[in-house]
């Protein structure tokens, strides 16, 4: 069972993108199996880090493309990614201190964290994208 399907509602109509989402979706699934299966913990590292490091990689291609083609909410569109990497980062911190550990919550927090993100932030900037002749 996926603990978050990737469906049409998802899609921002931006091909690149679209891919990306898709691989943080996967990258959340995986942590989500592990959590089910008992092995959350053992995995849990692992996952935050590539979580984090192929986010980092995301928001920097939506931050070139926003440079490139004059997008005009470049700046508050920035902060959002920062915000959300700097409260991935976190997780990650409280997850190396032991202070933390894969629960529900946890997981619904990276749910809503991407689909808020993706519904909100990710469509608007796409729609403007389209504009632009960016599928």
């Amino acid at each position: 069972m996926q603990f978050i399907d990737w469906s049409s509602k998802l899609a921002v109509n931006a091909a690149d993108i679209d891919n990306q989402h898709k691989k943080l979706v996967d990258i959340i699934n995986e942590l989500y199996s592990a959590m089910q299966g008992g092995k959350g913990a053992a995995v849990m590292g692992k996952v935050l880090g590539e979580l984090i490091g192929y986010t980092k990689d995301h928001f920097a291609y939506e931050e070139k493309l926003m440079v490139q083609h004059k997008y005009n909410d470049n700046n508050k569109h920035k902060l959002e990614h920062d915000k959300l990497t700097k409260q991935v980062l976190d997780l990650q911190k409280q997850f190396t201190d032991g202070k933390m550990v894969v629960t529900v919550e946890v997981m619904n927090f990276l749910k809503k964290w991407l689909n808020d993100h993706i519904l909100d932030k990710d469509k608007t900037f796409a729609a403007f994208l389209n504009q632009k002749g960016v599928h």
